[in-house]
């Protein structure tokens, strides 16, 4: 099996070409164990397939370093555009990408013919609890965005006996956004599995930890599920930015500063469409 890895700010992924190599849709858990494994496989922080699609250009099917299907992840997203695009699969510098029936639309920006930034919009985020999903605990307070909505805005959460305040958004995939004064020093390893398995989250969660530098710039460390702590996670980037404008903390263009490098998110409020522009860098390619 012939493979490509590739990474967003050093969230790294291995890549196959889904139209060449045929792998049984039942093996490809336990294959991407094998291979995302740092000491004894290719490493990474899963696998993405690059499949055919009848309804975009191309179809990313992701999995998590656990092997568990995963439904959409910025950075990888970016770096499918890259690779399709540099190794010829397209021509165009604008298009579209299915993940779990979501469609996103990309814009390839070129250096001596090879693409090294990508802008994508990656939708409206979605606020309501019950579509995250998120469970509400009893005692917090429902958003003020709509009445009629279950928002998750500011509501404590209580883990390993400390209270947090948590802002819950997604992007296609489900984040808690925390905000703290200091994440430089944060134990992530200790306390990202408790938030990730936390009753709160039917299906676990994408837990970002945030500390605002100024209403320009922020910078976060993220806990991913099925993964763990990664360099860098561009839904994240996109959750914790709505977050921010959500708690009046920022405005609505933000850079975020990750172990791994620099995403730039825009919430477009007056059509409700959050954009990400970000790097995507091949690393190596081999066979396995």
């Amino acid at each position: 099996m012939k493979f490509t890895k590739m990474h967003g700010c050093g969230n790294d992924y291995i890549y196959i070409n889904g139209f060449t190599e045929r792998i049984g849709q039942e093996k490809k858990p336990e294959l991407v164990r094998c291979i995302s494994d740092r000491h004894f496989g290719i490493g990474g922080d899963g696998a993405i397939f690059i499949n055919p699609s009848t309804e975009a250009d191309f179809e990313m099917e992701m999995y998590n370093a656990d092997g568990s299907r995963a439904q959409m992840c910025g950075n990888g997203i970016r770096c499918v555009a890259k690779y399709v695009y540099d190794k010829g699969l397209t021509n165009k510098t604008d298009i579209s990408v299915i993940s779990c029936g979501q469609i996103k639309y990309l814009q390839l920006s070129l250096k001596d013919g090879k693409v090294n930034m990508v802008r994508v919009n990656m939708g409206a985020p979605e606020l309501v609890a019950e579509r995250i999903p998120v469970l509400l605990e009893e005692g917090g307070k429902v958003g003020k965005k709509d009445k009629n909505d279950r928002c998750v805005i500011g509501r404590p959460i209580t883990v390993q006996g400390t209270v947090y305040k948590m802002t819950c958004v997604s992007m296609g995939n489900p984040h808690a956004v925390v905000f703290l004064d200091n994440v430089a020093d944060l134990k992530i390893q200790e306390i990202g599995p408790y938030f990730e398995n936390h009753k709160c989250f039917p299906q676990r969660i994408n837990t970002e930890f945030v500390r605002v530098l100024d209403r320009h710039t922020v910078e976060m460390r993220v806990w991913e599920r099925g993964t763990g702590e990664t360099l860098a996670c561009g839904t994240g980037c996109c959750a914790a930015v709505v977050a921010c404008v959500l708690n009046g903390l920022t405005f609505d263009t933000v850079t975020v500063k990750l172990l791994g490098g620099e995403i730039e998110i825009t919430w477009d409020r007056e059509n409700n469409l959050v954009y990400m522009t970000g790097p995507a860098e091949t690393v190596f390619e081999g066979e396995c």
